[in-house]
């Protein structure tokens, strides 16, 4: 495994979700070294400093300042751009990044895409993340519409085992066992409409 050191500029305005996400990384058998911002006020002078770098950044930093972005990342293209995302954003905005993570991923997750995404290696999203089957994809629905296994199955015309066999598969592929993470899930895949 490669130790090298890889500099990790984080900025996300919640300094929970920041100190957590640092907490975890820092904690790993890795050579992370980071640094927290909570703006992109002085992510150029910032990225000059340092190779290797990985900036994870909260999209919503973005709003109104896409130019200044793409002027950036244009400027240091051996930098690695991971979203962190905890909530709705537009599909436009998260094609900019070479990766993204969300806060209901789990730790090794995170940490195998950062040291993948450090050595400029483009993740194979069927790896990470296998699609979902149409039944799957219809589980998860009424999971989130509220739906008990039993409501499920009978709605389905299914055993319930059959049922729980999905929600297995479902939390396998996606790595998010709780109910509103896989709602962040659905949403961001877009299985289901913010307005649903």
């Amino acid at each position: 495994m490669d130790r090298q050191r890889i500099h990790i500029l984080l900025l996300e305005p919640s300094h929970i979700v920041s100190e957590g996400l640092s907490h975890i990384l820092l904690k790993s058998n890795h050579r992370f070294s980071i640094s927290q911002y909570s703006d992109l006020k002085y992510l150029d002078t910032i990225i000059k400093k340092e190779q290797n770098t990985v900036v994870i950044l909260n999209p919503s930093l973005l709003q109104n300042r896409n130019k200044d972005f793409i002027k950036i990342k244009n400027t240091y293209p051996s930098t690695r751009w991971m979203a962190l995302v905890y909530s709705y954003f537009d599909q436009d905005i998260l094609r900019k990044f070479d990766e993204q993570i969300t806060i209901t991923e789990t730790a090794k997750n995170i940490i195998s895409k950062l040291i993948k995404i450090s050595q400029h290696q483009k993740i194979d999203s069927s790896n990470q993340q296998a699609t979902l089957t149409e039944r799957e994809t219809d589980i998860l629905i009424h999971l989130i519409d509220g739906l008990s296994n039993k409501e499920i199955a009978n709605t389905l015309s299914i055993s319930i085992h059959t049922v729980i066999s999905h929600r297995k598969n479902i939390t396998e592929k996606t790595g998010i066992k709780s109910l509103p993470g896989l709602t962040i899930y659905a949403i961001t895949k877009k299985i289901i409409q913010l307005d649903s």
